[in-house]
């Protein structure tokens, strides 16, 4: 569904009816798309299923962050 900028301003709960029903409304300005107003949804923490988590737990360096940080910038500052 495609609204107006004006649309969204004087019919904000009608725009909004149409989201919560499963809708997807694209608020353009100027004849333009600026916006999209879509369901919301709660998003799990996938961060343990990332392949990067953990990467650096077997590794010495993890145990001090900002000595190793410091190593890093010896030669520079």
């Amino acid at each position: 569904m495609k609204a107006t900028a004006k649309d969204l301003r004087f019919h904000s709960k009608e725009l909004i009816d149409s989201v919560s029903r499963g809708e997807e409304v694209v608020i353009t300005f100027r004849g333009k798309p600026c916006a999209k107003l879509v369901p919301y949804q709660e998003l799990k923490n996938k961060t343990e299923e990332n392949e990067l988590f953990g990467m650096w737990k077997d590794n010495d360096i993890a145990d001090n962050v900002n000595e190793y940080v410091r190593n890093l910038r010896k030669g520079r500052f």
